[in-house]
């Protein structure tokens, strides 16, 4: 019977957990440990998709009532670039700073009798804790729980190639807004939307070599957390200043990171259990770190719940049940998190409007982003005939050397006369980006004088090798995948990722 439960860490995920498991079990003590003082918190905001939210308001309506209250709430994403504005709508999203939201978890936990203890740092060993039946590690991505448990959790990390640094403006922005601006030193880009009245998020993202022009790369991130980087503030409040109506950019311990994708393969050992960042991180461009913490929060109650006489039965449960949807968030991060890495290369390639929708499809299709705003992509569409003789996609042919085709999409038996006939240069796609590199080399080799056939790997490497060929050695470039539909054939022409496609059960080889 666990009758004692320690919480170490009091963001989001640690106080939601704290508070659910005290409402659906009065006589369970539990206690909260936070390092930091209670008026103490890093960063500027966090923000939910509408869609998201039903099950974290069912559990508990503290968070509804914090957004209504005190949030800000918007419709569409706005993307601006050379000098346009585009909006597409049907992405309902909701913003809250993150003071107030740990000051109503704060209060909630308290109402319902959960002791917290501030500027209390626990070490991460469950002898400190040995008092306690469940010890619930939610001390954020640096986890110290995890490390000490790396043996049996098996944590790995991914770290992004572009740099990001996290600040706050005193500019409102409309909502959810991207912004991209060319520099003396190169492309830099925003992510920004407002979290109260008074201020907005304002996350700004670059390359390292640009990065390193500007002279950014001169302050020391190895010093403890509280600085913030002032020359890069002035910097960027100089680069934006039109974008943000010369309002300045306000710190919260604002210094340039890389950004890691952390997995962990087990979120227990003993009765210690990972919640949150301790177990799991996606990009902050879908906006997933605080719901997935919270929906965490509400798998680890449940389970405790469902099984009050078994903890080890109970912990399983929490993994069944939490572990594939975080797979799943984190695989559509990917591809988000990929864009970022190369935004610059699209900044200088395409037209606005092409822009846009190769930023929005990033990580959904074509389809799906009309059923959110039609209009939106019926431009795009408009975009693509008024340059191709009012043809749609799929029907606009294609000459490439001496070869014609008469639309954009070929069937397996053109495929096949492609590879029979010569002059084409087939490559097969990575299973993983860490395999790219390879064959970049193998490409940049042997530049071919028409046309690159992309094959095998998976979605997003496919994309990346024959946006490689396009956009690096001007090529055009066909990919080919098995079952592909209208759909995704359609959002890759459309999104300038391939100027061909096709599907057939080619072998796998190079």
């Amino acid at each position: 019977m666990v009758s004692r439960i320690a919480c170490v860490g009091g963001g989001p995920g640690g106080l939601f957990f704290a508070a659910l498991i005290k409402q659906a079990d009065p006589s369970v003590e539990v206690t909260v440990f936070e390092r930091n003082r209670a008026e103490d918190t890093f960063g500027f905001g966090v923000v939910f998709s509408d869609a998201t939210l039903a099950a974290i308001h069912a559990a508990d309506p503290v968070l509804r009532t914090g957004l209504a209250e005190h949030g800000r709430h918007w419709d569409d994403i706005e993307v601006r670039l050379k000098g346009q504005r585009l909006h597409c709508g049907g992405n309902g999203m909701a913003a809250i700073t993150r003071k107030t939201l740990l000051q109503l978890l704060h209060r909630r936990a308290e109402e319902v009798g959960v002791e917290l203890r501030f500027s209390t740092e626990i070490p991460a060993d469950p002898a400190e804790l040995a008092d306690y039946d469940l010890i619930v590690a939610a001390d954020g991505a640096n986890s110290r729980f995890r490390d000490r448990f790396a043996d049996v959790l098996v944590p790995e990390a991914e770290v992004a190639t572009a740099k990001f640094i996290w600040f706050g403006t005193s500019y409102l922005f409309d909502g959810l807004t991207f912004v991209h601006e060319q520099g003396p030193h190169g492309t830099f880009a925003v992510h920004g939307y407002p979290i109260s009245d008074e201020v907005s998020t304002f996350i700004v993202e670059t390359d390292e070599e640009s990065w390193r022009r500007a002279g950014l790369d001169e302050f020391d991130t190895a010093q403890p957390p509280g600085p913030s980087d002032e020359k890069s503030k002035q910097y960027l409040e100089k680069l934006f200043a039109e974008q943000i109506d010369g309002h300045e950019l306000l710190v919260n311990n604002s210094r340039w990171g890389n950004f890691r994708t952390r997995r962990t393969r087990r979120w227990h050992s003993g009765y210690v259990v990972l919640l949150g960042d301790a177990a799991h991180t996606a990009h902050f461009s879908v906006g997933s770190g605080t719901k997935m913490a919270l929906e965490d929060a509400i798998a680890l109650a449940d389970s405790l719940i469902a099984h009050p006489d078994d903890l080890p039965t109970a912990l399983e449960a929490y993994e069944a049940a939490r572990q594939p949807s975080v797979a799943k968030i984190q695989g559509s991060a990917r591809p988000s998190l990929s864009w970022w890495e190369h935004f610059g290369r699209y900044h200088d390639a395409f037209e606005p409007t092409r822009f846009a929708f190769h930023f929005i499809s990033r990580s959904i299709g074509k389809e799906r982003i009309a059923r959110r705003d039609p209009a939106f992509v019926a431009r795009v569409e408009d975009d693509w005939r008024a340059g191709h003789e009012g043809l749609a996609p799929l029907d606009t042919p294609l000459t490439v050397g001496g070869r014609s085709f008469a639309g954009r999409r070929l069937r397996a038996q053109e495929i096949e006369g492609l590879r029979k006939a010569g002059g084409c240069r087939w490559l097969t796609a990575p299973d993983a980006e860490a395999g790219l590199a390879e064959v970049y080399g193998r490409l940049a080799d042997e530049v071919p004088a028409e046309l690159v056939a992309v094959h095998g790997g998976t979605p997003l490497t496919r994309s990346l090798v024959a946006e490689q060929a396009r956009l690096v050695h001007g090529v055009p470039a066909l990919i080919v995948e098995d079952g592909m539909d209208d759909d995704r054939a359609e959002t890759l022409l459309l999104s300038g990722r391939a100027d061909l496609v096709g599907s057939t059960n080619l072998e796998a080889g190079a």
